[in-house]
Protein backbone atom coordinates (compact mmCIF):
# COMPACT_ATOMS: atom_id res chain seq x y z
CA UNK A 1 0.00 0.00 0.00
CA UNK A 2 2.72 2.26 0.71
CA UNK A 3 4.47 1.37 -2.57
CA UNK A 4 1.14 2.55 -4.41
CA UNK A 5 1.30 5.85 -2.28
CA UNK A 6 4.61 6.45 -3.29
CA UNK A 7 4.13 5.44 -7.32
CA UNK A 8 1.11 8.14 -7.32
CA UNK A 9 2.86 10.69 -5.28
CA UNK A 10 6.10 10.42 -7.74
CA UNK A 11 3.68 10.49 -10.59
CA UNK A 12 2.71 13.34 -9.58
CA UNK A 13 5.98 14.94 -9.33
CA UNK A 14 6.51 14.05 -12.69
CA UNK A 15 3.26 15.83 -14.00
CA UNK A 16 4.62 18.58 -12.03
CA UNK A 17 7.74 18.97 -13.81
CA UNK A 18 6.45 18.30 -16.78
CA UNK A 19 4.60 21.61 -16.58
CA UNK A 20 7.17 24.33 -15.74
CA UNK A 21 9.51 22.35 -18.38
CA UNK A 22 12.18 20.54 -15.86
CA UNK A 23 12.77 18.48 -18.75
CA UNK A 24 14.32 20.24 -21.08
CA UNK A 25 18.06 19.56 -21.28
CA UNK A 26 20.58 21.59 -23.84
CA UNK A 27 21.92 20.08 -27.19
CA UNK A 28 23.43 16.72 -27.35
CA UNK A 29 27.00 18.66 -27.90
CA UNK A 30 26.68 20.39 -24.81
CA UNK A 31 25.55 17.64 -22.54
CA UNK A 32 28.31 16.63 -19.98
CA UNK A 33 29.12 13.10 -20.02
CA UNK A 34 28.08 13.00 -15.95
CA UNK A 35 24.80 13.17 -16.71
CA UNK A 36 24.04 10.99 -19.34
CA UNK A 37 22.29 8.23 -17.16
CA UNK A 38 19.76 10.84 -16.27
CA UNK A 39 18.90 11.75 -20.66
CA UNK A 40 15.86 9.88 -21.30
CA UNK A 41 16.65 10.91 -25.09
CA UNK A 42 16.47 13.84 -27.67
CA UNK A 43 14.17 15.74 -29.68
CA UNK A 44 15.02 17.91 -32.09
CA UNK A 45 18.60 17.43 -31.13
CA UNK A 46 17.86 18.81 -27.71
CA UNK A 47 18.45 16.57 -24.55
CA UNK A 48 15.25 15.27 -22.88
CA UNK A 49 15.91 14.80 -19.21
CA UNK A 50 14.48 11.69 -17.25
CA UNK A 51 11.59 13.55 -14.77
CA UNK A 52 11.29 10.01 -12.61
CA UNK A 53 15.08 10.13 -11.71
CA UNK A 54 14.74 13.66 -11.25
CA UNK A 55 11.78 13.41 -9.12
CA UNK A 56 14.37 10.57 -7.34
CA UNK A 57 17.38 12.86 -6.73
CA UNK A 58 14.92 15.89 -5.78
CA UNK A 59 13.78 13.37 -3.10
CA UNK A 60 17.42 12.50 -1.65
CA UNK A 61 18.31 16.03 -1.72
CA UNK A 62 14.78 17.13 0.25
CA UNK A 63 15.77 13.90 2.71
CA UNK A 64 19.39 16.01 3.33
CA UNK A 65 18.25 19.39 3.70
CA UNK A 66 15.44 18.25 5.73
CA UNK A 67 17.75 16.38 8.39
CA UNK A 68 20.21 19.72 7.68
CA UNK A 69 17.45 21.51 9.39
CA UNK A 70 16.73 19.20 12.53
CA UNK A 71 20.30 19.64 12.83
CA UNK A 72 20.02 23.10 13.07
CA UNK A 73 22.04 23.42 10.96
CA UNK A 74 22.59 26.43 7.96
CA UNK A 75 21.73 26.20 4.28
CA UNK A 76 23.33 28.75 1.73
CA UNK A 77 21.13 29.37 -1.03
CA UNK A 78 23.04 30.66 -4.62
CA UNK A 79 21.13 31.97 -7.77
CA UNK A 80 22.70 34.32 -9.61
CA UNK A 81 21.22 34.02 -12.72
CA UNK A 82 18.38 36.42 -14.07
CA UNK A 83 16.11 33.69 -14.36
CA UNK A 84 16.52 32.79 -10.47
CA UNK A 85 17.86 35.41 -8.44
CA UNK A 86 14.71 38.12 -7.82
CA UNK A 87 12.47 34.49 -6.62
CA UNK A 88 15.58 33.25 -4.77
CA UNK A 89 16.01 36.46 -2.75
CA UNK A 90 12.30 36.50 -2.32
CA UNK A 91 11.85 33.10 -0.89
CA UNK A 92 15.29 33.24 1.30
CA UNK A 93 14.10 36.11 2.86
CA UNK A 94 10.57 34.99 3.37
CA UNK A 95 12.40 31.34 5.22
CA UNK A 96 15.20 33.40 6.85
CA UNK A 97 17.95 31.86 5.18
CA UNK A 98 20.87 33.46 3.98
CA UNK A 99 21.49 33.68 0.21
CA UNK A 100 23.58 35.04 -2.61
CA UNK A 101 21.36 36.60 -5.42
CA UNK A 102 24.46 38.89 -7.41
CA UNK A 103 27.68 38.04 -8.70
CA UNK A 104 29.51 35.25 -6.07
CA UNK A 105 32.75 37.42 -4.17
CA UNK A 106 35.57 34.88 -4.12
CA UNK A 107 36.46 33.78 -0.78
CA UNK A 108 32.70 34.09 0.43
CA UNK A 109 33.59 30.58 2.09
CA UNK A 110 37.39 29.70 2.09
CA UNK A 111 37.94 33.38 3.26
CA UNK A 112 34.31 33.99 5.71
CA UNK A 113 36.48 35.85 8.29
CA UNK A 114 37.32 38.75 5.90
CA UNK A 115 33.66 39.04 4.18
CA UNK A 116 32.76 39.02 7.92
CA UNK A 117 34.41 41.89 8.59
CA UNK A 118 32.89 43.04 5.85
CA UNK A 119 29.28 42.44 7.11
CA UNK A 120 29.96 43.76 9.86
CA UNK A 121 31.11 47.33 8.29
CA UNK A 122 27.39 47.24 6.83
CA UNK A 123 25.91 46.70 10.11
CA UNK A 124 27.74 49.42 11.98
CA UNK A 125 26.85 51.59 9.05
CA UNK A 126 23.55 50.84 9.18
CA UNK A 127 23.81 51.24 12.84
CA UNK A 128 25.30 54.87 12.86
CA UNK A 129 22.73 55.86 10.28
CA UNK A 130 20.28 55.19 12.62
CA UNK A 131 21.63 57.14 15.52
CA UNK A 132 22.41 60.10 13.69
CA UNK A 133 25.52 59.24 14.12
CA UNK A 134 26.65 60.13 10.35
CA UNK A 135 25.87 64.21 10.36
CA UNK A 136 29.04 65.30 12.07
CA UNK A 137 31.02 63.83 8.81
CA UNK A 138 30.88 66.59 6.00
CA UNK A 139 28.20 66.05 2.94
CA UNK A 140 30.96 65.19 0.31
CA UNK A 141 32.33 62.33 2.81
CA UNK A 142 28.41 61.26 4.05
CA UNK A 143 28.16 60.53 -0.01
CA UNK A 144 30.82 58.21 -0.13
CA UNK A 145 29.74 56.26 2.92
CA UNK A 146 26.38 55.86 1.40
CA UNK A 147 28.28 54.69 -1.40
CA UNK A 148 30.40 52.22 0.37
CA UNK A 149 27.00 50.95 1.78
CA UNK A 150 25.04 50.20 -1.75
CA UNK A 151 27.93 48.43 -2.51
CA UNK A 152 28.40 46.30 0.67
CA UNK A 153 24.47 45.76 0.95
CA UNK A 154 24.50 45.01 -3.14
CA UNK A 155 26.90 41.76 -2.74
CA UNK A 156 26.65 41.11 1.30
CA UNK A 157 22.72 41.78 2.63
CA UNK A 158 21.86 38.35 2.26
CA UNK A 159 24.66 36.71 4.23
CA UNK A 160 23.77 38.94 7.53
CA UNK A 161 22.44 35.96 9.01
CA UNK A 162 24.49 33.81 7.97
CA UNK A 163 27.76 33.66 11.16
CA UNK A 164 29.68 30.55 10.76
CA UNK A 165 30.15 28.72 7.93
CA UNK A 166 26.97 26.59 6.59
CA UNK A 167 26.47 23.20 6.80
CA UNK A 168 25.59 22.86 2.94
CA UNK A 169 24.77 25.23 0.13
CA UNK A 170 22.34 25.02 -2.51
CA UNK A 171 22.73 26.21 -5.90
CA UNK A 172 20.94 27.07 -9.07
CA UNK A 173 22.88 25.79 -12.26
CA UNK A 174 26.35 24.46 -10.93
CA UNK A 175 28.28 25.25 -13.62
CA UNK A 176 27.07 29.27 -13.55
CA UNK A 177 27.81 29.19 -10.00
CA UNK A 178 31.27 26.97 -10.13
CA UNK A 179 33.56 29.45 -7.55
CA UNK A 180 30.49 28.60 -5.38
CA UNK A 181 30.87 25.27 -6.12
CA UNK A 182 34.21 25.14 -5.99
CA UNK A 183 34.81 26.59 -2.52
CA UNK A 184 32.47 24.50 -1.07
CA UNK A 185 33.94 20.81 -2.23
CA UNK A 186 37.19 22.72 -1.13
CA UNK A 187 35.75 22.83 2.36
CA UNK A 188 33.95 19.85 2.36
CA UNK A 189 30.94 21.41 2.31
CA UNK A 190 27.88 19.71 0.59
CA UNK A 191 26.91 21.32 -2.44
CA UNK A 192 22.62 20.36 -3.66
CA UNK A 193 22.27 21.79 -6.82
CA UNK A 194 19.84 22.19 -9.71
CA UNK A 195 22.10 21.22 -12.98
CA UNK A 196 21.08 20.80 -16.70
CA UNK A 197 22.33 18.60 -18.96
CA UNK A 198 26.15 20.47 -19.51
CA UNK A 199 26.70 20.71 -16.16
CA UNK A 200 29.69 18.19 -14.18
CA UNK A 201 27.83 16.49 -11.56
CA UNK A 202 30.58 14.04 -10.21
CA UNK A 203 31.39 15.62 -7.31
CA UNK A 204 28.28 16.95 -6.39
CA UNK A 205 26.52 15.61 -2.83
CA UNK A 206 22.77 16.15 -4.37
CA UNK A 207 22.86 16.46 -8.04
CA UNK A 208 19.13 17.32 -9.21
CA UNK A 209 19.46 17.37 -13.28
CA UNK A 210 16.59 19.15 -14.36
CA UNK A 211 16.30 22.69 -16.41
CA UNK A 212 18.13 24.99 -15.00
CA UNK A 213 17.17 28.30 -16.99
CA UNK A 214 13.79 28.54 -16.78
CA UNK A 215 12.17 31.09 -14.44
CA UNK A 216 9.06 28.48 -13.43
CA UNK A 217 11.31 25.16 -13.20
CA UNK A 218 14.18 27.10 -11.14
CA UNK A 219 11.18 28.26 -8.34
CA UNK A 220 9.78 24.82 -8.27
CA UNK A 221 13.05 23.55 -6.94
CA UNK A 222 13.66 26.57 -4.78
CA UNK A 223 10.50 26.19 -3.20
CA UNK A 224 10.92 22.45 -2.85
CA UNK A 225 14.15 22.18 -1.38
CA UNK A 226 13.26 25.66 1.37
CA UNK A 227 10.01 23.75 2.55
CA UNK A 228 11.79 20.57 3.26
CA UNK A 229 14.54 22.55 4.96
CA UNK A 230 11.84 24.31 7.25
CA UNK A 231 10.02 21.19 7.80
CA UNK A 232 13.36 19.78 8.80
CA UNK A 233 13.58 22.91 11.93
CA UNK A 234 10.28 22.57 12.14
CA UNK A 235 10.04 18.82 13.74
CA UNK A 236 13.66 20.03 15.84
CA UNK A 237 11.21 22.75 17.24
CA UNK A 238 8.62 19.78 18.19
CA UNK A 239 11.63 17.86 19.66
CA UNK A 240 12.96 20.33 21.95
CA UNK A 241 9.64 21.06 23.25
CA UNK A 242 8.85 17.47 23.66
CA UNK A 243 12.39 17.14 25.84
CA UNK A 244 11.39 20.13 27.65
CA UNK A 245 7.63 18.82 28.69
CA UNK A 246 9.40 15.41 29.87
CA UNK A 247 11.85 17.16 31.67
CA UNK A 248 9.37 19.26 33.72
CA UNK A 249 7.30 15.88 34.52
CA UNK A 250 10.09 14.65 35.60
CA UNK A 251 10.74 17.79 37.85
CA UNK A 252 7.06 16.95 38.97
CA UNK A 253 7.22 13.09 39.97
Amino acid sequence: MQTEVKETKNEELVQELFKVGAHFGYSRSSRHSSTKPFIFGFKNKTAIIDLEKTVESLELAQNFVRELGNAKKNLLLVGTKSESKKVLRSIAESAGLAFVAERWIGGTLTNFREIKKRIDRMEEIREKSEKGELSIYTKKERGVIAKELRDLERYFDGLVGMTKLPGAIFVIDAKHESNAVAEALNLKIPVVAVCNSDCNIADLAYPIVANDSSVSSTTFFIKKIVEAYKEGLASSKEEVKKEEIKSAEKKGE
